[in-house]
């Protein structure tokens, strides 16, 4: 099972296809992903004629980055793994101590990532609405991390229902809140949804990004959310369907650096001084001090008392308490007063 804690984001380098069906590139990819600091790579798995059918039309993202003329089917085949290839990546991450993760798009890809003893199954967002593979996943028993994208409530809830009466712990699963364009136009990312779908639900909740540059995500673990999943590519030139929406491996290593300042900073809510402002305390706060040199026995008044640093003295709080008292000695300007 996954390792959640109340002030740690699991990021989540999302590979996916942009690999561009090389292992090579793939291997390259987690060493880019270990090096930026992600907790875990997500690749995808699936057999191209089990996923898609002849006839399926490619998305409009996908026309505007793939070669003309080329069929979804054709585009995907291209970027499929083997499961001796798939295998071989598992143990790779295994070697490089980064989680393997992926998402299935198929039964048999299912079969397969059970067979490798994954330690958890994402679910993309296509998928929320199939039935027999929501079974099939749910019935592992594992981890799972469902993709929310273009979905409602009412298609959450039913997913969700589908996956613990097959047998998953309803604990077990993560949800993550997604708007499925690439790049998603920021004004549709509506991440306030994180926090509806945490109180709808009442599961962990996160971000699958897939706007342009970083700060949507850091703005998604400011707000609470458990897993930040965004797409990178080792060279956003390479031909391929997703590689122009995703990260650098130099943007990833900066969101990630960013998310983790921002989960240290979140902390526990109360209100009071930190450790490390406890000693400026005495060094900006005042002091009420004499104005002007005093003699003893005159009395204090606004004319011969004001306040200033250090706040090593009288605190300004009990001004109306000092004034009108007698000078207890004699006073040199900018000297701290006693009563």
């Amino acid at each position: 099972m996954m390792n959640f804690s109340e002030n740690r984001v699991i990021v989540i380098a999302e590979a996916g296809v942009n690999h561009n069906g090389s292992l090579e590139i793939a291997k390259k990819m987690v060493d880019a992903a270990v090096k930026a600091g992600a907790d875990i790579i997500k690749f995808q798995t699936f057999v191209g004629e089990k996923v898609i059918s002849r006839y399926a039309p490619k998305a409009k993202y996908q026309l505007e980055t793939t070669a003309e003329g080329e069929s979804q089917l054709d585009m995907v085949k291209k970027l499929e793994f083997s499961p001796s290839e798939h295998k071989e990546l598992f143990n790779y991450c295994i070697q490089k101590n980064i989680q393997y993760l992926s998402s299935p798009f198929d039964l048999e890809s299912i079969e397969l990532l059970a067979e490798m003893n994954v330690k958890a199954i994402k679910i993309p967002s296509g998928e929320i609405t199939n039935l027999p593979y929501l079974r099939k996943i749910g019935a592992l028993q594992k981890t799972i991390i469902l993709s929310t994208g273009m979905s409602t409530l009412g298609e959450i809830e039913t997913a969700i229902d589908i996956l613990t009466r097959a047998g998953t712990k309803r604990e077990n699963i993560v949800l993550l809140h997604c708007t499925t364009e690439y790049p998603a136009p920021y004004e549709e990312v509506n991440l306030q949804a994180i926090l509806t779908l945490q109180k709808a639900f009442g599961l962990k909740t996160g971000l699958s990004d897939h706007t342009e540059g970083i700060e949507i995500a850091i703005a998604a673990a400011a707000m609470g959310a458990s897993i930040i999943e965004k797409h990178f590519t080792l060279d956003k030139n390479m031909e391929g369907p997703d590689h122009k929406a995703s990260l650098s491996p130099e943007e990833l290593y900066q969101m990630i650096r960013a998310i983790r300042h921002v989960e240290k900073a979140m902390g526990n809510g109360i209100k009071k001084p930190s450790p490390s402002e406890t000693a400026n305390i005495p060094i900006v706060r005042k002091s009420i001090v004499a104005a002007r040199p005093i003699a003893r026995g005159e009395v204090f008044s606004p004319e011969n008392i004001t306040t200033k640093r250090p706040g090593t003295g009288i605190s300004p709080m009990h001004w109306d308490y000092v004034i009108g008292k007698k000078a207890p000695r004699d006073f040199k300007e900018d000297e701290l007063i006693e009563l």
